[in-house]
C-alpha cells in the first residue's frame, strides 16, 4: 500500500499545548488513545537497505510484533509517500517468509548481514479527525532514538491521511500552525536513527531535477521540478539555521531560484491567485538571501583579499571589521527568516496548492514544449548581448537572462542528446560565472558607498581602484566566453 503522511517538528512544551487543545477535541471522531512504540530498525553495516531507499524494522506495539518494510516513494514539502509492506510476526525476530508473502522484497544478498542498527522509542497519542470531510490520523511524538550511546530526541506531530485528499492533510498543518509554532520535517525518524548510527553530520544537499520523459505531460514534469526544489531547500534549512557551514545557506538561495524559474514557466500551464502568492514570496525570499550573500562576498573574496596584501594597514583592518559586523546582522536576519512561521506557512502552502491545483495541460508533447521555452529564453540573452554595451545595469540584466536559460537547460536537458547538452551548459555556465564576477564587483562598489565615512576615505578610494582593476579585467575574459556561447548550437533543435 502507499502510506501518506505529513511530519511537523514541534517543540516539546507546545507538544503538550497542543495536546490539551479544544480544537483538536473538536475534530475528534473518537477519545484520544496513548501507545507505547518500541522499533528496532535493521541494516546491513554498511547500510545497504538504507542506500536503495528502504527501511526495514520490528515494531513492539503492545504485546504484538510487527514487521514493515518501506520503500521507494518520495518527500514534498513535509508530505511522505512511500511504498509500505507491513506484517504481524510472532516474535522479534525477522521473518523473510512473512515478508516475501506480503509483497516485499530485499536487496539480493542482505538477508544474512542485517543487524539492529538503531532503536526508536516513544510514546504516541493519537486521535482520529474529521477535517473536512477528510479522516486524518494525528499522532503526537515524545521519546528518542538510540544508537548505541548516541541519542536523539522525538518531537512530532504526524498527520497521516485515511480517507481523503493529501492536500487536506496540508490544511490541517496549516491549522495547526496557527495555534503553535511547527515545522516542515524532510527527514524521518529512520533518517535520523541512521546518522545516529553512522556517527556523522549531514552534508549540505545539492539539488537536481529529476530526468524526464518524452511521454511525460508537460505539467506533471513541471510538478516534479517543483518537489525537487522544495526537497533541496528543506534538506538545507535545518544547516542554515544551525550556521553549521555557508554552504548550507548557499544551497538554500540556489534552490528557491530554481523554484523561482520554475514557476515562471508553469505560469504557461497553470496560473491562479495562490501561485502569484508564493511567487511573490519565493521573489521576497530571494531578494532578502541575495542581500546576505552580498555581504558574504564582498567581505570574504573582496576585503579579505585586499587585507591579506596589506595585513599591516589599519584602514583596512577597520573597514574589514566594519563589514563583518554588517555581514553578521544579514546572516541573523536570514536565520530569523527561516526560522518563521512564515517560511514553514509558505511551504505548506506549497503543498497544499501542489496537491490541489487543476493543471491544465498545454496540448503538445513535453519535448516541444521544453523546446519552446528554450528558444525564448535563448532568444532574450542573444538580443541583450547583441545590444551589449558592458555598463553594469545591462550586464546584470544580462546575467539574470543567462541563469533563467541555464536553469532550464538543467531542467529539460534530458530530453535531448547528452552531449550536445553537456557542452552548451559548459559555455552558458562559463559566462554565467563571469558575469556573476562582474555583478560582485558592481556589488562590492555599492557596498562601499554603504560604509562610507570621512575617516575611511582614503581606504575607500583605494579599494574602489583595486576592484576597478579586477573589473576590467574580468569584462575581457567575459568578451572572450560569450563569442563562443552566441555560437554555439542550440542543442534542442
Amino acid at each position: 500500500m502507499i502510506e501518506t503522511e505529513l511530519k511537523l517538528h514541534i517543540a516539546a512544551g507546545h507538544l503538550a499545548v497542543l495536546r490539551r487543545h479544544p480544537f483538536l477535541r473538536a475534530l475528534s471522531v473518537a477519545p484520544a488513545r496513548t501507545v507505547k512504540l518500541y522499533s528496532v530498525y535493521y541494516d546491513t553495516a554498511e547500510l545497504k537497505l538504507r542506500r536503495h531507499g528502504m527501511a526495514l524494522r520490528l515494531r513492539r506495539i503492545g504485546t504484538r510484533w510487527v514487521q514493515t518494510l518501506k520503500g521507494g516513494g518520495q518527500v514534498s514539502a513535509g508530505l511522505h509517500q512511500r511504498n509500505e509492506w507491513e506484517m504481524p510476526v510472532a516474535a522479534e525476530q525477522l521473518d523473510f517468509d512473512a515478508l516475501a508473502r506480503s509483497g516485499g522484497v530485499l536487496p539480493r544478498g542482505v538477508r544474512r548481514h542485517l543487524q539492529p542498527v538503531f532503536v526508536t522509542d516513544f510514546s504516541r497519542s493519537i486521535r482520529l479527525l474529521d477535517f473536512e470531510g477528510a479522516r486524518i490520523e494525528l499522532g503526537l511524538d515524545s521519546g528518542e532514538i538510540r544508537a548505541g550511546r548516541s541519542l536523539f530526541p522525538i518531537s512530532e506531530v504526524e498527520l497521516e491521511l485515511k480517507s481523503g485528499e493529501p492536500m487536506q492533510l496540508f490544511r490541517l498543518a496549516l491549522a495547526l500552525l496557527d495555534l503553535v509554532p511547527l515545522r516542515v520535517e524532510h527527514t524521518s525518524k529512520a533518517e535520523y536513527g541512521y546518522r545516529l548510527f553512522a556517527a556523522g553530520n549531514p552534508a549540505p544537499v545539492k539539488g537536481s531535477f529529476p530526468v524526464l520523459h518524452r511521454g511525460q505531460h508537460p505539467a506533471a514534469a513541471l510538478q516534479a521540478m517543483m518537489v525537487a526544489c522544495l526537497a533541496q531547500v528543506q534538506a538545507n534549512v535545518p544547516g542554515a539555521l544551525l550556521e553549521l557551514d555557508e554552504e548550507y545557506l548557499h544551497q538554500v538561495r540556489v534552490g528557491l531560484r530554481r523554484l523561482r524559474v520554475v514557476l515562471a514557466i508553469a505560469r504557461r500551464v497553470h496560473d491562479d491567485a495562490e501561485a502569484t502568492a508564493l511567487r511573490e514570496q519565493v521573489a521576497r525570499l530571494c531578494t532578502d538571501l541575495g542581500r546576505a550573500r552580498e555581504w558574504d562576498v564582498f567581505v570574504s573574496q573582496t576585503l579579505r583579499t585586499v587585507a591579506a596584501r596589506l595585513p599591516d594597514d589599519s584602514g583596512i583592518r577597520a573597514l574589514l571589521q566594519a563589514s563583518e559586523r554588517k555581514r553578521k546582522q544579514l546572516h541573523a536576519a536570514t536565520v530569523d527568516s527561516l526560522d518563521s512561521p512564515d517560511f514553514q506557512r509558505m511551504l505548506l502552502r506549497f503543498g497544499a496548492w501542489l496537491q490541489s491545483a487543476q493543471w491544465q495541460e498545454p496540448g503538445i508533447p513535453l519535448q516541444r514544449f521544453a523546446r519552446r521555452i528554450l528558444q525564448k529564453q535563448q532568444r532574450k540573452v542573444l538580443a541583450q548581448g547583441a545590444a551589449l554595451q558592458a555598463n553594469p545595469a545591462q550586464l546584470h540584466a544580462l546575467r539574470v537572462a543567462c541563469k533563467k536559460l541555464r536553469y532550464s537547460v538543467e531542467m529539460f536537458a534530458s530530453l535531448f542528446a547528452a552531449a550536445g547538452g553537456k557542452a552548451y551548459l559548459a559555455k552558458l555556465s562559463a559566462v554565467q560565472d563571469d558575469l556573476g564576477a562582474l555583478h560582485d564587483i558592481a556589488i562590492a562598489d555599492q557596498l562601499l558607498a554603504e560604509l562610507d565615512g570621512r575617516q575611511r576615505r582614503d581606504t575607500l578610494e583605494f579599494v574602489r581602484g583595486w576592484i576597478g582593476h579586477e573589473y576590467a579585467g574580468r569584462v575581457a575574459k567575459f568578451a572572450r566566453g560569450w563569442r563562443r556561447l552566441a555560437r554555439a548550437d542550440a542543442f534542442w533543435d
